[in-house]
């Protein structure tokens, strides 16, 4: 939802493409939560134009990112300009009502720059080494080492602005900086795309909606790493793979809590279940028979912990003599078993 909790889970068979995933979703909420005045919001690899259609098919609304490509398309037919891009944030309406939300990521274009000069400080590299290595073996080719360098210029998506070429048994990296002005020139610009209403949703609220998707690749990132563990899965009929990434979701539904309530401690969430594993509890025991479990007083980081979570321990526990085991040390407590 707006606040980044997940509804509902689903797991689809391997080597399914995220748009294909798209259809499903839209038909559980307008059968399984009722529809209504709904925004789908999805990054441009996800939300295309077939699923537009799906989309607006069940009265829904979108909010994407278009490519560059389209970008490039737009400019060229004139729908939009590059001094929009200059602008804080711009919006531009066509027929049928759609929108676009136009900007400029000043940081974004930064890093862009930065991985363009990397690149090429790393072709200047290996071009160096190629010279000295002809240099050093008169029979060595020259066209071979060509040929090596423009393969990397290739792996390196720089192809379109910078080649090599020989010059007796020299090699040299020629820049085109008409070409390269031109790439330039969308550093950092994105463009955003959707049916809503100006009245549903101005420019601010579509860009702030699509900037929540950064909540998503959170939810994703903290599911698969950290203390949830989703990959690898180690069960193999498909009710029991549901089973796990079901509790997976509701871990990270706790995760997330947590994330807000501690919020105002310096602590990740994996340090702060660290700091929280260290509480232990001592055994009490009559006549050989473990009774109850007493917890003692938490140190100050510790209960710091609890009392932003909200969590009161109580002083004793009852003891039931139940061995329980971690996968961890599942196998150590089998050997001695």
């Amino acid at each position: 939802d707006e606040s980044g909790r997940p509804l509902s889970v689903e797991v689809f068979v391997g080597n399914t493409q995220d748009p294909a995933t798209v259809a499903s979703q839209i038909k559980k909420v307008a059968r399984r939560f009722g529809g209504g005045d709904v925004t789908f919001v999805g990054d441009r690899g996800m939300i295309k134009n077939q699923q537009v259609e799906e989309i607006t098919k069940y009265g829904f609304h979108y909010i994407t990112a278009i490519t560059k490509p389209q970008i490039e398309s737009l400019l060229a037919n004139r729908v939009l300009q590059m001094d929009l891009f200059d602008k804080q944030l711009a919006e531009v309406e066509i027929d049928h009502g759609i929108r676009y939300i136009l900007r400029r990521n000043g940081e974004r274009a930064l890093e862009m720059q930065q991985s363009r000069d990397s690149k090429l400080a790393s072709l200047r590299q290996m071009m160096t080494k190629q010279n000295d290595y002809l240099t050093g073996h008169p029979r060595a080719s020259a066209a071979v080492a060509l040929r090596k360098i423009n393969d990397r210029c290739g792996k390196l998506k720089v192809s379109k602005w910078v080649r090599a070429e020989v010059s007796g048994r020299n090699i040299s990296l020629i820049t085109d900086q008409q070409a390269l002005v031109e790439i330039e020139k969308l550093d950092g610009c994105y463009v955003l795309k959707t049916d809503l209403d100006k009245k549903a949703a101005d420019k601010k609220t579509v860009h702030s909606r699509y900037k929540d998707l950064a909540q998503v690749e959170w939810a994703f990132r903290t599911s698969k790493t950290v203390h949830l563990e989703m990959r690898p899965v180690n069960v193999r009929l498909a009710s029991r793979t549901r089973g796990h990434v079901f509790v997976v979701m509701l871990a990270y539904r706790i995760v997330q809590e947590l994330a807000n309530r501690w919020e105002s401690i310096n602590l990740t969430i994996k340090e702060g279940i660290d700091e929280l594993s260290t509480l232990c509890a001592d055994e009490i025991i009559v006549q050989g028979v473990p009774r109850c479990s007493n917890i003692p007083a938490p140190r100050e980081s510790v209960q710091q912990l609890l009392d932003a979570a909200s969590v009161t321990l109580p002083e004793v526990l009852p003891c039931k003599g139940i061995r329980v085991a971690s996968r961890k040390k599942l196998p150590e407590n089998r050997i001695t078993r």
